[in-house]
Protein backbone atom coordinates (compact mmCIF):
# COMPACT_ATOMS: atom_id res chain seq x y z
CA UNK A 1 0.00 0.00 0.00
CA UNK A 2 1.42 3.53 -0.95
CA UNK A 3 1.07 6.47 1.02
CA UNK A 4 -0.55 9.78 -0.54
CA UNK A 5 0.62 13.15 0.30
CA UNK A 6 -0.24 16.35 0.02
CA UNK A 7 2.11 18.89 -1.25
CA UNK A 8 2.25 22.11 0.90
CA UNK A 9 3.18 25.34 -0.09
CA UNK A 10 6.14 27.36 2.13
CA UNK A 11 2.73 29.09 3.91
CA UNK A 12 1.29 25.81 4.75
CA UNK A 13 -1.47 25.70 2.24
CA UNK A 14 -1.86 22.17 0.07
CA UNK A 15 -3.04 23.39 -3.53
CA UNK A 16 -4.79 19.82 -3.96
CA UNK A 17 -6.94 19.93 -0.78
CA UNK A 18 -8.34 23.13 -1.80
CA UNK A 19 -8.83 21.40 -5.39
CA UNK A 20 -10.68 18.89 -3.86
CA UNK A 21 -12.89 20.70 -1.96
CA UNK A 22 -14.18 22.86 -4.20
CA UNK A 23 -15.31 19.96 -6.35
CA UNK A 24 -19.11 19.35 -6.24
CA UNK A 25 -20.12 16.41 -4.47
CA UNK A 26 -20.38 13.68 -6.93
CA UNK A 27 -16.57 14.78 -8.70
CA UNK A 28 -15.31 14.93 -5.34
CA UNK A 29 -16.59 11.51 -4.51
CA UNK A 30 -15.64 9.79 -7.64
CA UNK A 31 -11.72 11.66 -6.92
CA UNK A 32 -11.53 10.15 -3.45
CA UNK A 33 -12.35 6.79 -5.18
CA UNK A 34 -9.83 7.13 -8.04
CA UNK A 35 -7.23 8.10 -4.97
CA UNK A 36 -7.69 4.78 -3.07
CA UNK A 37 -7.39 3.46 -6.48
CA UNK A 38 -4.08 5.08 -6.73
CA UNK A 39 -2.83 4.25 -3.10
CA UNK A 40 -3.71 0.73 -3.30
CA UNK A 41 -1.81 0.07 -6.85
CA UNK A 42 0.74 2.79 -7.09
CA UNK A 43 2.44 2.74 -9.92
CA UNK A 44 0.68 -0.13 -11.24
CA UNK A 45 -1.88 2.18 -11.94
CA UNK A 46 -1.84 2.46 -15.65
CA UNK A 47 -5.14 4.69 -17.93
CA UNK A 48 -7.46 5.28 -18.46
CA UNK A 49 -6.83 6.56 -14.67
CA UNK A 50 -3.49 7.68 -14.72
CA UNK A 51 -1.01 8.69 -16.98
CA UNK A 52 2.65 9.60 -17.34
CA UNK A 53 3.37 12.97 -18.33
CA UNK A 54 7.15 14.44 -18.15
CA UNK A 55 10.16 14.40 -15.93
CA UNK A 56 8.68 11.86 -13.05
CA UNK A 57 5.24 13.77 -13.26
CA UNK A 58 1.83 11.69 -13.16
CA UNK A 59 -1.76 12.65 -13.97
CA UNK A 60 -4.84 10.97 -12.03
CA UNK A 61 -7.38 11.09 -14.44
CA UNK A 62 -11.10 11.57 -13.06
CA UNK A 63 -14.17 11.59 -15.33
CA UNK A 64 -17.80 11.71 -13.68
CA UNK A 65 -20.20 12.22 -16.88
CA UNK A 66 -19.31 15.31 -18.38
CA UNK A 67 -16.85 16.70 -16.02
CA UNK A 68 -13.25 15.97 -16.13
CA UNK A 69 -10.52 16.27 -14.14
CA UNK A 70 -6.38 15.92 -13.37
CA UNK A 71 -4.48 15.74 -10.43
CA UNK A 72 -0.38 16.00 -10.64
CA UNK A 73 1.73 13.34 -8.67
CA UNK A 74 4.78 12.07 -8.23
CA UNK A 75 6.55 9.25 -6.66
CA UNK A 76 9.11 9.93 -3.48
CA UNK A 77 10.98 7.72 -1.61
CA UNK A 78 9.91 4.42 -2.71
CA UNK A 79 5.91 4.46 -1.22
CA UNK A 80 5.13 7.83 -1.67
CA UNK A 81 2.89 9.47 -2.97
CA UNK A 82 2.62 13.38 -3.04
CA UNK A 83 -0.36 15.18 -5.04
CA UNK A 84 0.60 18.65 -5.89
CA UNK A 85 -2.42 20.25 -7.75
CA UNK A 86 -5.23 20.04 -10.03
CA UNK A 87 -7.58 21.51 -12.31
CA UNK A 88 -11.32 21.05 -14.39
CA UNK A 89 -10.10 20.13 -18.43
CA UNK A 90 -11.98 22.30 -20.30
CA UNK A 91 -9.57 21.42 -23.71
CA UNK A 92 -8.08 18.57 -25.18
CA UNK A 93 -4.45 19.51 -24.26
CA UNK A 94 -3.37 20.20 -20.81
CA UNK A 95 -2.59 23.72 -19.95
CA UNK A 96 1.35 24.23 -19.77
CA UNK A 97 0.58 26.86 -16.55
CA UNK A 98 -0.68 23.79 -14.70
CA UNK A 99 2.12 21.56 -15.21
CA UNK A 100 4.35 24.26 -14.86
CA UNK A 101 2.94 25.01 -11.22
CA UNK A 102 3.43 21.04 -11.05
CA UNK A 103 6.47 21.12 -11.85
CA UNK A 104 7.27 24.10 -9.44
CA UNK A 105 6.01 22.63 -6.52
CA UNK A 106 7.54 18.79 -7.25
CA UNK A 107 11.25 20.60 -7.56
CA UNK A 108 9.82 22.41 -4.27
CA UNK A 109 8.79 19.36 -2.21
CA UNK A 110 12.33 17.27 -3.54
CA UNK A 111 14.39 19.93 -2.58
CA UNK A 112 12.84 20.68 1.47
CA UNK A 113 12.56 16.76 1.78
CA UNK A 114 16.70 16.21 0.72
CA UNK A 115 17.64 19.54 2.68
CA UNK A 116 15.65 18.04 5.80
Amino acid sequence: MFEIVFYKKEDDTKPVAEFIKGLEPKMKRKTLQEIQLLKEFGTDLREPYSKSLKDGLFELRVQQSNNISRIFYFFFDGQKIVMTNGFIKKTQKTPQAELDKALKYKSDYERRMNNG
